[in-house]
């Protein structure tokens, strides 16, 4: 069966573009909505929406299974399309380098909200297909990456949603 590197879905959020945007390119904000990040280490801390060419560490959990990553910003075109790619990977520290994968999310003016469209696409590219389907299945408890980022971004589209729908509080 071939890979599927690249996986997309996305979501109406009733909220404005700029607003959207403002959240998801907070990467230390990830956590409250992804059901695996758990956020992010940014030098200087989280002082607004991060700028293309910054560095930051992802922290990540799966079951009681913890990593981290190191990720640079690529894109960052505010109200309209944030993104960055892994390529870094360790348990403490992201020690072992390559290309690892890339976010992204676009923000498209939908009515009187914003259609957020959340894209996975895997950059082990050069991995050989049974070795990555192999790997794969050990670590998302028999699914192949694509099917198992396909329910994480879901989820993570969905709490985004919830969240940024939800009047605060006064």
């Amino acid at each position: 069966m071939p890979r599927t590197f690249t996986v997309t879905r996305s979501i109406l959020v009733e909220a404005s573009p700029s607003s959207v945007y403002e959240q998801v390119a907070r990467p230390a904000r990830m956590g409250r909505w992804s059901p695996e990040n758990l956020g992010a280490t940014l030098p200087g801390g989280d002082d607004g929406p991060a700028r293309v060419g910054l560095v930051f560490e992802g922290h990540n959990r799966r079951g009681r299974f913890r990593w981290t990553t190191r990720c640079t910003v690529t894109a960052a075109d505010p109200g309209r399309r944030f993104a960055f790619r892994v390529h870094a990977i360790g348990f403490r520290r992201p020690r072992l380098k390559g290309p690892i994968a890339t976010w992204e999310y676009r923000f498209e003016a939908e009515g009187t909200g914003t259609r957020v469209t959340e894209t996975w696409t895997d950059d082990r590219r050069s991995w050989p297909a049974p070795v990555a389907n192999a790997f794969d299945r050990v670590v998302t408890g028999g699914r192949t990456f694509a099917v198992f980022q396909a329910g994480n971004i879901d989820r993570t589209l969905r709490n985004l949603k919830r969240e940024l729908e939800t009047p605060a509080r006064p």
